[in-house]
């Protein structure tokens, strides 16, 4: 399997380098696990799916803890076809329960529920893509309902739904849907935009 994750990272600010820079930081615990190289658009991360959401979030939140205006674009994807497997990429627990129906749901609202709270309030959104499966429908539907019952589920949207809540939550929310909804062998792609600290709230 391949996993991994294009990051961009936007804070609102004269000062992004120091932001950026600053924020960096606080993916250091995770490098030994990950590949990580950056270039003048994005950051790769390649690594053990169950992990790229965490990752973001404490990048996420490094930066949000700033006070400023701050955007995460990332386009996720696990299970692509046109890349090698690579051994780093070894999940360390069973992807795709959705052939367990309901029991997928309870599986990862429990562990939403579960997630620590960072005290940083985030709005998201995102397009889930569970790709080359017949059943992607039964797979989009199950996330859906997952989702509506997540404590973090905010509205629908054209093209793409959205979240607002504790990064925590929120980022677990995202990795649960990422995980659990499309067979392990399945390419799943993911869009994200995740934003705090916004001056507006329109919704």
């Amino acid at each position: 399997m391949f996993s991994g994750a294009q990051i961009s990272l936007y804070p609102m600010t004269g000062d992004f380098v120091s932001v950026i820079l600053g924020a960096l930081e606080a993916i250091d615990p995770y490098r030994k696990r990950f590949r990580i190289e950056t270039d003048d658009l994005s950051t790769l991360v390649v690594g053990p799916p169950e992990e790229l959401f965490p990752l973001m979030r404490d990048l996420f939140v490094a930066a949000a803890k700033s006070g400023v205006h701050v955007v995460l674009s990332a386009t996720v994807s696990r299970g692509c076809p046109g890349e090698p497997d690579a051994e780093i990429c070894t999940p360390t627990t069973d992807l795709g329960r959705v052939s367990q129906g309901a029991d997928a749901i309870e599986t990862s609202l429990a562990a939403v529920d579960a997630a620590a709270r960072t005290g940083q309030t985030v709005a998201a959104q995102f397009s889930y893509y569970p790709l080359g499966d017949g059943r992607h429908m039964d797979e989009i539907y199950a996330a859906i309902d997952f989702l509506k019952e997540s404590g973090v589920f905010d509205r629908a949207k054209n093209f793409c739904t959205k979240l607002r809540g504790d990064a925590g939550p929120v980022f677990a929310t995202l990795g649960e849907a990422f995980l659990n909804f499309a067979p392990e062998g399945a390419h799943v792609a993911l869009d994200l935009t995740v934003s705090a600290n916004s001056p507006t709230r329109v919704r």
